[in-house]
């Protein structure tokens, strides 16, 4: 190891999130590059460092520091460079000279002592020597909190975030209270707030921990789809999580109720416990639903005599059904359309965009997903868009102090007069609320869906609930159409929704079951497909191809799939880079999946020559693509999504992806592949029902292939029971139309 001192010449780059920092440090051997992870430096610093001398094949020789300390400067050219070198807003290098001409070895005392007497210097007033003191004191200040959090155990980048919300209050906050920064502060949840309570030495039964644990354990419910859990459950699992008997849970709820936090309910003898916001946000939604349900004065001989003129001139033939949907989507100001693959709700589209087309009416288009929303696009040759983008986002929705995420809402709302959403089975109720505020009464609103593929990943049971309260139009499309049917996808499609058999004797063109009951040949078989055998039959690329498995641990997992699946689809190369992370590993090329929402990230659309066309923010929980580039000097890896947005993450920011050669079938929701295949041993029951296979086999386009167990697919089809979500949505809006 290596020590050496001095300073901070210039700042190359900083990663504002992980603290990584490349910087030129002057000493009186030169200049010397430094690399590391540092809390808060600036330029003018007098730094001591402990390192190891590296020589980078791009940079030459740098130091790789492993430990820094700030030192006050110590002479008077230290303290000058220090003042001059912009870390204190005002004093450039004049001034700083300036100022050590005048105060000499006494400066910093000066400082901090006797900061009026900086209006001693020439072009220092009263007020800015008060500024001057302020930035010097507020530093330090800042530089001693992150040190005092790190003996915590909290990251540089945590301890940032921490002492921007709380300031010199955070002494405070830890002693008293810790669990207060799971509600303040993003990054900060239960689990971190309980350790760094334990360290502290706040007992296991404060009142304090209780509830912010009860609280913790409802949210858990949100993440797990529910709105609400019962009081007797919510009880059970966080006296769990505690470990305390919480059999009179009451004066915690009756708390937590007062702080606003929750809401209590009863309802058919069970008490249930709402996190407030969603409380509200569930019932805001039943009322903006019920008042978009204008019901408008039309004739319906006039609509079925225009839509013949559009069926004759654009060939379009529509069923009974259809024609009954595009009428009630004329009279009515919200409409269900649902039905199956193959129904015809594409068509039937077609035919409401062409009636509204004709009215003279402005249309928007709109999916959850950037796939779905393409998949849109072709299909009706109009600009479908997805709903955050429809609603410009512009912030963290999810953040309850941005209430603003989206630019459109209730004080900007969409100007149109109909907004069609496809795919609404994937929407959540965050969603479909900051769709609703941006939607005015007199708009019309048209959702189409399958209600059996599975519910959304975000919280709440959107389509069914609607559908449910039978306060809304809803027509269901049954019929499959010709063409449709020669499609044996389709057809066994509609034989699992209906818990028929299906014939898996190999002959169809795209619906293929290959028998195997070891899980390692299993896998085999499935590299066999991916790399051999589907490529050209459906004229695609392996990675076009996705694996969808039931669920993410085990032999047949998300996650030992892919770490196999890579090794075999993108091998090691010394042309491609590579970042470990944790237990995961990424390699340019890898396909990988965004796993949760994040509003504020970039993303921009570039030339080939690097000139930038397009660029928003954004990238959402399922949105997949390719890894372009590992950059380890930058600390950076870009990943190129749908539509060519390329986002840079930093190496702290990668528990947002995952590799996505295979994904969980719930993960699939909303997406359409060239080919799917889906490998299929035991599992357990309450997961493996009928919706999981039918959301899985509705994703292939030219052909399913099943590998493994024939009496697991079977037993799939009979097994009718949908994990429940604790929603009451469809209650909220009965509620209003009475």
């Amino acid at each position: 190891m290596e020590e050496i001192k001095g300073y901070v010449e210039h700042i190359v780059y900083r990663n504002e999130d992980n603290g990584y920092t490349v910087f030129n440090l002057n000493n009186e051997d030169g200049d010397l590059t430094c690399v590391g992870t540092f809390l808060y430096i600036e330029e003018g610093e007098l730094l001591k460092l402990t390192g190891e001398y590296v020589n980078h094949s791009l940079y030459g020789l740098q130091l790789s520091v492993s430990e820094s300390e700030v030192c006050e400067p110590e002479d008077l050219m230290s303290i000058e460079r220090y003042l001059g070198s912009g870390a204190i807003r005002g004093v450039g290098a004049a001034l700083a000279g300036r100022i050590v001409r005048k105060f000499k070895e006494d400066t910093f005392r000066i400082i901090e002592e006797e900061p009026e007497r900086l209006a001693e210097v020439k072009g220092i007033s009263e007020r800015k020597a008060r500024e001057i003191a302020e930035q010097v004191e507020e530093k330090k200040d800042m530089r001693q909190a992150m040190i005092y959090l790190q003996k915590y155990g909290i990251s540089t980048t945590l301890a940032a975030k921490i002492y921007q919300y709380y300031g010199n209050g955070i002494y405070r906050v830890l002693e008293e209270n810790p669990y207060q920064m799971a509600d303040h502060i993003s990054g900060v949840g239960f689990r971190t707030a309980d350790e760094i309570a334990k360290r502290i030495g706040i007992h296991t039964d404060s009142d304090y921990r209780i509830r912010s644990g009860i609280f913790y354990t409802l949210l858990q419910g949100v993440n797990a789809g529910h709105i609400f859990l019962d009081e007797e459950l919510l009880a059970r699992r966080a006296g769990q999580l505690l470990e305390v008997d919480l059999e009179h849970i009451e004066k915690y709820l009756m708390d937590l109720s007062m702080e606003r936090k929750v809401i209590l309910k009863e309802a058919d003898g069970v008490k249930r416990v709402y996190p407030s916001n969603y409380y509200y946000m569930e019932m805001n939604t039943a009322k903006m639903l019920h008042d978009l349900n204008v019901t408008y004065d039309v004739s319906e001989t006039g609509v079925l005599h225009r839509l013949a003129q559009i069926e004759e001139n654009m060939d379009l033939p529509l069923d009974e059904k259809q024609r009954e949907a595009v009428v009630e989507a004329v009279r009515h100001g919200v409409l269900v359309l649902t039905g199956g693959p193959g129904t015809g709700k594409t068509t039937t589209i077609n035919a409401m965009i062409h009636y509204f087309e004709s009215d003279g009416a402005d249309i928007l288009l709109a999916a959850p997903t950037g796939r779905a929303a393409k998949r849109m696009t072709e299909t009706t040759g109009y600009e479908a868009q997805t709903v955050h983008r429809l609603l410009e986002v512009s912030g963290n929705p999810e953040d309850e102090e941005q209430k603003n995420g989206f630019s459109r809402n209730r004080d900007n709302p969409l100007e149109t007069d109909v907004i069609i959403v496809d795919e609404m089975s994937m929407v959540d109720l965050p969603l479909m609320h900051a769709l609703l505020s941006a939607v005015c009464v007199g708009t019309r609103l048209i959702l189409v869906g399958d209600r059996n593929q599975l519910p959304s990943v975000g919280p709440g049971s959107v389509l069914k609930d609607i559908i449910a309260s039978k306060c809304f139009p809803v027509v269901k499309l049954t019929r499959i159409f010709r063409q449709a049917g020669e499609s044996d996808i389709v057809v066994n499609a509609h034989k699992i929704n209906r818990g028929e058999p299906v014939i898996l004797d190999n002959k169809s063109r795209d619906f293929f079951f290959l028998k195997r009951q070891d899980a390692n040949t299993i896998i085999s078989v499935v590299l066999t497909l991916i790399q051999k055998k589907l490529p050209k039959y459906v004229n695609a690329e392996p990675y076009d191809i996705q694996v969808l498995t039931p669920m993410r641990k085990g032999l047949l997992g998300v996650e030992r799939l892919n770490g196999i699946l890579q090794e075999y689809l993108n091998p090691p190369s010394p042309s491609k880079a590579e970042k470990e992370y944790g237990d995961k590993k990424f390699r340019e090329g890898d396909k990988v999946m965004q796993i949760r929402n994040n509003y504020q990230i970039e993303w921009e659309v570039c030339t080939k020559y690097g000139m930038t066309v397009d660029k928003g923010l954004g990238v959402f929980n399922g949105d997949m693509g390719i890894i372009r580039e590992i950059n380890t000097y930058a600390e950076t890896m870009t990943v190129e999504f749908d539509e060519h947005r390329r986002v840079s993450y930093s190496f702290q920011s990668l528990d947002e992806l995952e590799l996505a050669y295979a994904i969980t079938i719930h993960k699939s929701q909303g997406s359409e592949y060239p080919a799917v295949v889906i490998p299929l041993l035991q599992g357990p029951r309450q997961l493996y029902n009928r919706n999981l296979i039918y959301t899985a086999v509705t994703r292939a386009r030219k052909c399913v292939t099943l590998v493994g167990s024939e009496q697991v697919f079977a037993d799939m089809i009979q097994n009718n029971n949908e994990l429940n979500r604790n929603s009451s949505l469809a209650e909220q809006i009965r509620e209003f139309c009475l």
